[in-house]
């Protein structure tokens, strides 16, 4: 059984017991999560999508870490002007262990 949910405008897969890395959720670690923006519930051969909702469904998380994902460098160049500007950007996730799926 998996569902499709929409997290902080994004769409993950999320199957019982498995992690899933979102981006930065605001809760303490530890803390429970419940969303109840459920796209689809997927049992074996009983499919419901919502529109744009399943109405009653929901997902159960526990929030487990905050990480960083890798470094990415932007850099600015003009040609013949001496314009070079070099900047780094590290994006914060989440991870989220599926606890339950209220279907």
């Amino acid at each position: 059984m998996y569902a499709l949910v929409e997290i902080l405008g994004k769409q993950y897969k999320a199957e019982e017991g498995k992690s899933v890395q979102v981006d930065l959720v605001d809760a303490e670690i530890g803390a429970k999560v419940t969303y109840d923006s459920v796209l689809a519930v997927v049992k074996e051969d009983d499919v419901k999508f919502g529109a744009p909702y399943v109405e009653g469904a929901s997902i159960e998380a526990t929030l487990e870490s905050n990480t960083k994902g890798d470094k990415v460098r932007v850099f600015k160049y003009h040609r013949r002007k001496g314009y070079r500007r070099t900047q780094g950007h590290r994006q914060q996730y989440s991870i989220l262990k599926i606890e339950k799926i209220n279907a």
